[in-house]
């Protein structure tokens, strides 16, 4: 057998060798925390209860509500001082269970003991499970395993053909289907025949055909396409048996009969049938073309998609004969996508998935006889997608073709490959097969042979015989593969067309009836043998049939012939050829010529011109068709066989020009065509190696071909990487190469010519059995055909079984990886170049070469210090230094080179790990590093750099390995080292054996030289990180989030690693991550504050910033910042360019949420899992201010792992918003990183970035792509709705991970008490420890936490009981009020320990101080404070906790003698008091103003407690704020502050505090009911009183300060300003000139807007409400001056109140009083509620408007308000103007507006009756002042005069002034006490007039030349009206005008004359 298609075979069936490593899969690169594996670890979690979710549903919680609403109104139905009920309502309610043994005196250690017990039981052992893994795209050090090389296909479709009928049925008819693509003008596969004649017409042909094979049997083809789109087409064609006459002719009754005449043409038919019989008989071997179709691919698969049915019919063509092709286009296989469509684009072309669909093809054209070929074939179809086709003037041959269309099944039954062999699943051989039908892709597909092809296919294209002398018509040509030139030489290998035999020995074309110069669509189909020789080679026969039958005339008569030779020079002949044809036979010897040749003595048609034209096409994956790579296989077979001379194409290469051609043949392999190079990739790269292991030995000489090749296979793979290049993965490697590598390479056996039987060997003898089909030997990589290698430390699987002379060999010749790593070292220039591109590739040859060695030199158990040569090692170490230089030196230069050459680097050093002495490898990546470091220091932007550092080292670190490697190793510890050194092989536990008593704890935990020598790789990642993380790093800010997920990832795989399940095993493993815990601590500052999202005042800081820098709270040693230079020895400065010069006060960068939770839950880990007692005896080491910085990072952690509740996870579902949410921060983490972020678009818009270089951007750190598709526009995609499952399950974890880091922090807050009560020192950190307690009982927890939380909490407060009672004042206040909070929990278990905790608190309170006043008092106002403010607050629940709380004082039989149970009950009723108001509260919560009465006079009844008082008023100016009632809580705040000053002045005299409330008059007259005046008053300084954080000087100011923030919001900037009066002193008294500078800046603020909202402020509008009924309860006969917002109107009003007692007492029985009379009390019905409602309006004396000048003055501080009723003596309410009569009614209300409510008591009423003449004169005054107004408005208002002045001059209206001045001036009163008033009345009209003119004046100058008549007119007007009122103005009353008596009469009487009527 030919040397070359042996290698094939051989390649195509051996076995691959592929190397696993036992626990590589544990390595972090292929343990990710995914999704799937953590749902599995999630499983069986308990459910945790949080009362967020328990908490009920709002609707019976509402109808409770309504009931009550519908109950009486009263406040008062309970007066607060009545005890009787509420003890009988405590008395008899039920205590939730007590706990046992509370009240037990136990130590306090068996307590903790106890505890911890109960904490430590059944907690999850994986912290990371419950943790979602951090958001980042493919890990770096993720390596997908390669895909297995197997046969391609494309998109695969099913086509069955199910059934074709004609009208009518006379003849058998045979039918080929192909697909074509129209826009590259190829048919893209071979054909499919197919046969579905019947029985009956099968048997016309007997005669002819042999029996027919199964295989010809088949009706369903799967054909497969590469490359879908809209243009192709499947094309079926019909041939029938050859018979006299053109197309036309044959074709004509298949177009004039229909099926429904059968019987009226049953004569016509029988003749046609009978002449059918004779033609098949005669000519039954051949064929004549007779018809076509074509079915546009894409609608059928795009309409089948697009229908709703299972499977599709779809109809093509309509059933009518004139079928023409425009109506066509309706049907559906047009009409669903317009065939107008030319896109080429895939996206309508994906045949994987549309919906199975049948077609039935109805219309058939008749084939063209001189329109054969597929130039024809392509004009039609391109013809068919356009609307106006020619196609549509052809007359159709009706059929009906039924065939179904599907996307074809993944491993189908009964298959035949193109070769006709089986397909496995091939259950049985008789069954009807599916053929695969061979696929000819449209363009060039580059994927590597695996199977052995060898088909030939053979097209004649066309003849021209029209110079040929002599009869030859009709003519076909007969094809035959011949092996030599006897006709008996014939081979059966064409291929049988469908029900025939499987191959045969000829084929023939069909007939075109009379036509000398046919063309042909044949397409002959050949298996080509293996080895081919010059004798091989096509005959072409050309017959002339004679279709009559005549005398003695033959049935063929050959007519010429010609031949082609299958190999030129050994290569096969291909391509297109137009040959001349010989009129006689060939002569002898002709094969091994050409015809081209002229052969003497021979003749030729037309003179030896060439007259046909066929065109030959090889698919094999024996023969390359490319000249190149056949003249070096060609060569290195010479070698092999040692045959010389070599014959290659014309030349004859001898032995000693060998070596040269030999180099040139490689060097030339560049130019060969890249898709055969692909091709014979496996191949070619084996020969190149085998040159390198083998040196081949010419003339002699062994010639060292190691250089030529290494160049060779360095270029070959740039140019796959380059031209191929979307197919590489995330690290740029080229799947093709890593396929190879991982399954095919092995070392080749080095003796020529030997097949090895081991499976060392390339060789091996070759079984075609083994080739059947190369789909199954990849889908399961079948154990016994891969021998599996493994190398991984501790156990091998599998043993070499080679003989040991195999062994020999290989160690005897070269040894690959050594070849390959010198050649690498030496070479230079271009190639060096070219292998740094791809230097992954021959680092994974290297690697897999390395344990191929160990494996067969059975090394694997051998030491690894003795595994290899020094030479090799050597080698190795100066690869990788030079390396590392490259890296360092071209980082900026070619970004992306460098990055996958860093990363390629890595992997091999992390593979070496696994087969080197890991010291060695130590060396290696230390020298790496140190390379590194020294660039680092001169760079100024460090941040790519140390980028690819990163990368580096979580590569290296994701080895499987990492732990046992980490632990000490003799390598690297100095000599007195403790533990010894662990050998790779030796198990893992050994790992853990090493004792660390003897070194100083802090050693430990601090990243000092010992542990980073101990722990080599882990003190890389720490350092690494504390560097990164260091606020002074400015360059690397960009780095956080990919140095914090390396750290993350690496804790997560340990977390579920099953190697380290065990407790001890993983404390050993928390042991390297210790000095974690400092580097965490560091960045306190730098954290992202979760803390911001509560109510609570942000961070605790327990430790100033300033601290944090001072060196007392450093936790990183000088020498650390040295240590990422690699070097152990301190030097004294760090370098600056690192330092960047940092600004002193320097802001702080910080970082994202998601970096900071990562970093938090990395610490929770070590803190769970590391050994308590190192823990411990660590913190005993530390300081306190550094103590207190790990308090504060619990307190965060505490936040940021709080559950959020499933309620937000249903809000988030709607969004999928993490990805939004951190999208500005990776913006800002871009814009700030070093690279540009336009840079970064534009070389991922080229598409060549996978990773970007400078992790510091974004790029493979921070996720953030700039392709649209990755970023947050991805959400549509995306499934968006969560199932109500997912939700549940998210909250669940979320629940699980919330208890579970909350439990860590309650057991690290244990050790850290621990060790205060062992060093008896840092007491004064407890206050960190219950500041973090407290904060975490405020979150939102769950009920087994809390149990837990408040146990330690119970053990804290009875170690320490004057922490709380003394010291920490502030948190005892805290802790009764998240107790309190937990007490109305609706969850039993927390209520019983909440109120547990209470009564001790209480009992240790008393037990110190026998009195428990300070405990009570902040119970008091912590339950004050709760009820306030929270909104789903149950008092049921409260009330069992009280009860509880009393049991136990009861059963408390310590403390029965003492007045300690008294005290309980009297606390319990009094919270029971409070309780019952915030009942009623909860009843008014609908209406506002009764809801503030009832705080208004709970806040009251705590006159005497002045913390109790306080907090209720904040309470109320809270619910103020809500309803933007903001002046009114601007009083509450006043109110609060005019307290709080009270009290101060009584602790401390200070000069520039204000005076109690006197100071606050001028804001609010209101103020002085704060005064501490009366006897109860208590003193200040009662232990327990004014304790509060708001009775000090800051308390004070905090409250002036809110203050002037709502008058300001209010719009009130006078008020601002008075507020401001009282604060600058303060200040000034403090010198805090910032403060200062601040109030002042808001005054001018006030002041300016002031100014400029002249005229355009609004502050309230005022209404009279009166309630009358008894319905109202207590409201009955109230009359109260309602404050609402400016410009309400009445009807608003009116509608409010209106619907919301409607609603209350029904709406037939509430009545509005419409008029604003005097309500007569027994004129109304009592069993109806009545609302009487009248605006009102601010009133003042005429003395009063001296001092009330401006809006503001008029609208602040008003107690009086007053209203107008017109009526008439007789009871109307108008009449005449001498009838009509006014009550002014004047209220005064009990405090002035704005009040600490909205409405007040009307206290006092007065009414002023008008006579007609007083109200003349007020409305005469009222028009005056009007007119004075317009004429002086400035800017002047043109529209608004005029309407003014028409209504005083232009008035022919009733009552206008005219008729008022004649009713009352025309004559004088009788009654001498009216003179005043009719005076007055004249003087009024004296004043009007003289305005009018003004106005009509004024007006003059205003108007346009428009309205001159209009003036004229009112001018007119008014000069009527002066005479008019002339005689009326001038008569005076001669009594007054008497002279002046020396004594004044009594002015008084005069002074009102009205009726005045007092109403007190």
């Amino acid at each position: 057998m030919d040397p070359h298609v042996r290698d094939c075979v051989r390649s195509y069936t051996e076995d691959w060798a592929i190397v696993n490593r036992k626990y590589h899969k544990l390595g972090t690169g292929f343990n990710p925390n995914t999704l799937d594996k953590q749902k599995e670890r999630q499983k069986g979690l308990p459910k945790q209860i949080f009362e967020s979710d328990e908490a009920p549903d709002g609707n019976s919680y509402q109808d409770e509500q309504d009931d009550l609403k519908r109950r009486s109104m009263s406040i008062d139905d309970t007066p607060r001082g009545s005890w009787a009920c509420s003890i009988f309502d405590l008395k008899n309610s039920l205590p939730d269970a007590l706990l046992p043994n509370l009240l037990d005196r136990t130590p306090n250690e068996e307590i903790d003991h106890h505890n911890e017990d109960q904490r430590k039981s059944s907690r999850h052992k994986e912290l990371f499970a419950l943790h979602p893994a951090p958001d980042e795209e493919e890990p770096i050090e993720r390596l997908s395993v390669p895909e297995v090389p197997k046969e391609h296909f494309g998109q695969r479709l099913l086509v069955k053909c199910l059934s074709l009928k004609f009208e009518i049925e006379i003849e058998p008819i045979f039918a080929s289907l192909a697909l074509y693509d129209v826009k590259e003008k190829k048919k893209i596969s071979e054909n499919f025949y197919f046969d579905l004649n019947s029985e009956q017409m099968k048997g016309m042909l007997r005669p002819h055909v042999p029996p027919a094979a199964i295989s010809t049997l088949a009706r369903s083809a799967i054909f497969s396409i590469t490359y879908p789109s809209q243009d192709v087409f499947l094309v079926i064609k019909l041939e029938k048996v050859l018979q006299q006459g053109d197309i036309g002719e044959c074709a004509e009754p298949y177009m004039i009969f229909k099926e429904s005449d059968a019987a009226k043409n049953k004569e016509k038919l029988e003749k046609l049938k009978c002449q059918a019989e004779q033609f098949c008989q005669r000519l039954g071997k051949y064929r004549m073309p007779f018809a076509w179709t074509a079915i546009h691919l894409m609608n059928i698969v795009s309409s089948a998609g697009s229908l709703e049915r299972d499977s599709t019919e779809v109809e093509v063509g309509t059933g009518e004969r004139k079928g023409s092709w425009s109506e066509r286009r309706n049907s559906s296989i047009v009409g669903r996508r317009s065939l107008e469509r030319t896109t080429s684009g895939d996206e309508a072309c994906n045949l994987t998935s549309f919906r199975p669909a049948t077609l039935t093809v109805t219309n058939f054209f008749k084939q063209e006889g001189d329109r054969l070929s597929d130039e024809d074939l392509y004009k039609f179809l391109a013809d068919m997608r356009r609307p106006s086709s020619v196609l549509r003037r052809l007359r159709p041959i009706t059929a009906q073709l039924k065939i179904d269309i599907s996307p074809a099944p993944e491993n189908p039954h009964y298959c035949l490959t193109p070769e006709l062999l089986q397909v496995k699943l091939y259950p049985d051989s008789r069954v009807r097969p599916t053929r695969e039908i061979l696929e000819f892709p449209a363009r060039d597909v580059y994927i590597p042979n695996t199977t052995y092809r060898n088909l030939l296919y053979v097209y004649p294209q066309s003849l021209n015989f029209a110079n040929r002398q002599g009869s030859a018509r009709n003519i076909t040509v007969k094809v035959q593969f011949m092996y030599g030139e006897d006709p008996s030489n014939a081979m059966p290998v064409i291929f049988g067309k469908s029900s025939c035999p499987e191959f045969s020995k000829e084929a023939y074309t069909a007939v075109v009836y009379h036509n000398r110069s046919p063309d042909f669509h044949e397409e002959i189909k050949i298996k080509l043998p293996a080895t081919l020789t010059d004798h091989h080679h096509l005959l072409f026969t050309f017959y002339h049939v004679s279709c009559q039958q005549k005398q003695n005339t033959p049935l063929e008569t050959p007519v010429g012939y010609t031949w082609i030779p299958m190999l030129q020079n050994g290569r096969l002949k291909t391509g297109q050829f137009c040959l001349p044809v010989s009129l006689e036979k060939p002569p002898q010897a002709y094969s091994v010529l050409s015809p081209e040749v002229p052969l003497p003595g021979m003749k030729w048609v037309d003179n030896h011109k060439g007259v046909f034209n066929v065109e030959v096409v090889a698919v094999s994956s024996l023969h390359t068709q490319d000249p190149y790579l056949d003249k070096f296989f060609a060569l290195v077979h010479a070698l092999d066989e040692h045959m010389f001379p070599v014959r290659i194409g014309d030349m004859r290469i001898m032995e000693n020009n060998l070596e040269n051609e030999l180099k040139s043949s490689i060097s030339a392999l560049n130019s060969s065509q890249l898709e055969p190079v692909v091709r014979f990739l496996h191949l070619l790269l084996d020969k190149l190696i085998l040159l390198v292991v083998r040196p081949p030995v010419i003339a002699g000489q062994i010639v060292n071909l190691g250089q030529a090749s290494f160049e060779a296979m360095a270029s070959i793979i740039n140019r796959l990487h380059k031209n191929l290049d979307g197919n590489q993965d995330q690290h740029g490697r080229n799947s093709l190469l890593a396929s190879y590598i991982y399954y095919v390479f092995r070392l080749p056996n080095t003796y020529p010519n030997s097949p090895s039987p081991g499976p060392g060997g390339l060789g091996g003898s070759v079984h075609y059995a083994t080739m059947a089909r190369s789909a199954v030997r990849p889908a399961s990589l079948n154990l016994n055909r891969s021998r599996s290698l493994s190398n991984s430390n501790p156990d091998i699987s599998g043993t070499p079984t080679s003989p040991d002379d195999e062994v020999r060999s290989i160690i005897g010749s070269k040894l690959f990886h050594e070849e390959l790593a010198l050649q690498w070292v030496v070479c230079s220039g271009s190639v060096r170049e070219a292998a740094l591109q791809q230097a992954w590739f021959f680092f994974e040859l290297m690697v897999k070469s390395m344990v191929h060695h160990l494996y067969f030199a059975d090394k694997l158990d051998a030491p690894r210090k003795n595994r290899f040569p020094e030479r090799f090692m050597d080698d190795v170490t100066a690869l990788v230094s030079t390396i590392a230089g490259d890296i360092v030196s071209r980082f900026q230069k070619d970004t992306e080179m460098v990055e996958r050459l860093n990363t390629s680097l890595a992997f091999f050093l992390n593979d070496l790990l696994s087969i080197m002495d890991r010291g060695f490898v130590f060396v290696l990546i230390k020298t790496c590093y140190k390379q590194v470091s020294s660039k680092l220091y001169s760079l100024t932007n460090p941040s790519n750099l140390a980028s690819l550092r990163l990368d580096f080292l979580r590569i290296i670190c994701s080895h499987e390995h990492y732990v046992t490697l980490n632990l000490p190793c003799s390598l690297l510890t100095p000599p007195a080292s403790p533990s010894p050194s662990v050998s790779s092989a030796t198990s893992q536990s050994s790992g853990f054996s090493t004792n660390v008593q003897d070194q100083k704890i802090a050693n430990m935990f601090e990243l000092s030289v010992p542990f980073r020598q101990q722990h080599y790789l882990a003190g890389l990642v720490l350092t690494e990180l504390a560097v990164i993380l260091d606020p002074d790093a400015e360059g690397l800010f960009g780095l956080h989030k990919k140095v914090i997920n390396m750290v993350h990832n690496l804790l997560s795989s340990h977390d579920s690693d099953p190697r380290y399940s065990d407790p001890q095993v993983k404390a050993r493993v928390a042991m390297l991550y210790l000095p974690l815990i400092g580097v965490i601590m560091e960045t306190v500052p730098q954290l992202y504050d979760f803390t911001e999202s509560h109510n609570q005042r942000g961070r605790p800081s327990c430790v100033a910033a300033d601290d944090y820098e001072s060196e007392g709270g450093s936790m990183i040693s000088q020498t650390v910042a040295m240590a990422i230079a690699g070097t152990s020895v301190p030097q004294l400065t760090r370098p600056s360019s690192f330092l960047l010069t940092s600004s002193s006060g320097r802001q702080h960068s910080t970082f994202s949420t998601e970096s900071s939770r990562s970093l938090l839950i990395c610490l929770l880990w070590v803190l769970k899992n590391a050994d308590e007692n190192v823990l411990q005896k660590w913190f005993t080491d530390l300081s306190v201010l550094q103590l207190n910085r790990l308090l504060d990072l619990l307190y965060l952690c505490v936040s940021c792992f709080e559950y959020k509740g499933k309620k937000v996870f249903e809000r988030m579902n709607s969004l999928t918003f993490k990805k939004s949410k951190d999208m500005r921060a990776k913006l800002e983490e871009a814009i700030l990183g070093s690279i540009g972020a336009r840079q970064e678009m534009v070389r991922r818009s080229r598409g060549q970035l996978e990773r970007s270089p400078s992790g510091s951007a974004f790029g493979s750190q921070e996720n953030l792509r700039w392709r649209k598709d990755m970023t947050h526009w991805r959400q549509n995609t995306e499934k968006l709705d969560k199932s109500r499952a997912e939700i549940e399950h998210e909250a669940l974890i979320d629940g699980n991970l919330a208890t579970e880091a909350n439990l860590i922090i309650l057991d690290t807050l244990e050790i850290v008490v621990q060790t205060v009560s062992v060093t008896e020192s840092k007491e004064s950190i407890l206050g960190g420890v219950l500041k973090v307690l407290l904060h975490s009982m405020a979150c939102n927890q769950s009920a087994l936490y809390l149990q837990h939380c408040f146990a330690t909490q119970r053990a804290l407060v009875s170690k320490f009981p004057e922490l709380l009672f003394e010291e920490e004042t502030e948190q005892c206040a805290d802790l009764c009020l998240r107790l309190l909070r937990h007490c109305s929990s609706s969850i039993s278990t927390i209520r019983s320990h909440a109120s547990a905790s209470l009564y001790l608190l209480m009992r240790q309170n008393f037990e110190i101080g026998n009195n428990f006043a300070r405990v009570k008092m902040q119970v008091t106002m912590s339950l004050s404070s709760l009820v306030g403010t929270s909104q789903n607050f149950n008092e049921e629940f409260l009330r069992r906790s009280l009860k509880t709380i009393l049991t136990y004082a009861e059963e408390d039989l310590e403390l029965r003698e003492t007045t300690f149970p008294d005290q309980v009950q009297d606390l319990v009723f009094n919270l029971h008091m409070i309780l019952s108001d915030t009942v009623k509260m909860k009843e008014h919560q609908e209406d506002p103003e009764m809801l503030i009465d009832l705080m208004y006079r709970i806040a009251k009844g705590y006159q005497n407690s002045p913390d109790l008082r306080l907090t209720w008023l904040q309470n109320m100016a809270g619910k103020h704020s809500e309803r933007s009632n903001h002046a009114e809580s601007a009083q509450c705040l006043v109110h609060s502050a005019a307290l709080v000053a009270e009290y101060l002045s009584m602790l401390e005299d200070r000069k520039y505090l204000p005076v109690g409330c006197v100071t606050f008059q001028n804001i609010s007259s209101n103020v002085l009911e704060e005064s501490a005046v009366s006897d109860d008053v208590v003193s200040p300084d009662e232990e327990g009183i004014c304790s509060g954080k708001y009775f000090t000087e800051a308390g004070l100011v905090g409250l002036l300060e809110q203050a002037a923030a709502s008058f300001s919001m209010a719009g009130m900037y006078e008020a601002v300003n008075e507020v401001y009066k009282v604060l600058i002193p303060i200040h000034e008294a403090n010198r805090d000139a910032k403060k200062l500078s601040t109030i002042h800046g808001k005054l001018q603020e006030a002041f300016s807007k002031i100014v400029h909202q002249d005229g355009k402020r609004m502050f309230g509008t005022y209404f009279r409400v009166g309630f009358y009924g008894t319905k109202f309860g207590d409201l009955d006969e109230q009359e109260f001056v309602y404050k609402e917002p400016a410009i309400t109107k009445l009807a608003e009003i009116s509608h409010r109140l209106e619907g919301f007692y409607g609603e209350r007492f029904g709406e037939d029985v509430l009545e509005v009083i419409k008029d604003s009379n005097p309500v007569d009390k027994c004129k109304l019905d009592p069993n109806k509620a009545y609302i009487q409602i009248t605006y009102v309006e601010p009133y003042f004396d005429t003395y009063e408007m001296k001092d009330r000048i401006t809006y503001f003055d008029k609208n602040y501080n008003l107690r009086r308000f007053m209203y107008c009723t017109p009526f008439t003596l007789d009871g109307r309410a108008h009449g005449e103007l001498h009838e009509q009569f006014k009550r002014k009614t004047i209220l005064t209300t009990s405090h002035a507006f704005p009040y600490i409510k909205t409405r007040i008591n009307v206290i006092h009423k007065e009414e002023i009756i008008l006579t007609p003449i007083e109200v003349a004169i007020e409305d005469m005054q009222k028009k005056t002042q009007e007119l004075a107004f317009a004429t002086h408005q400035d800017p002047a208002d043109p529209k608004m005069l005029q309407m003014v002045l028409q209504g005083s001059v232009g008035t022919t209206v009733n009552q206008g002034p005219l008729e008022v001045a004649q009713v009352f001036l025309s004559e004088i009163p009788n009654d001498p006490k009216l003179f005043r008033h009719h005076n007055k009345l004249r003087l009024c009209f004296k004043d009007f007039t003289k305005r009018c003119e003004d106005a009509l004046r004024k007006n003059k100058s205003l108007i346009g030349p428009d309205q001159k008549e209009y003036q004229r007119e009112l001018e007119r007007n008014y000069h009527r009206l002066k005479e008019a009122l002339q005689p009326l103005i001038n008569r005076k009353i001669p009594q007054l005008y008497k002279a002046v008596l020396p004594v004044a009469c009594h002015r008084d009487s005069f002074s009102r004359m009205s009726l005045r009527k007092m109403d007190l």
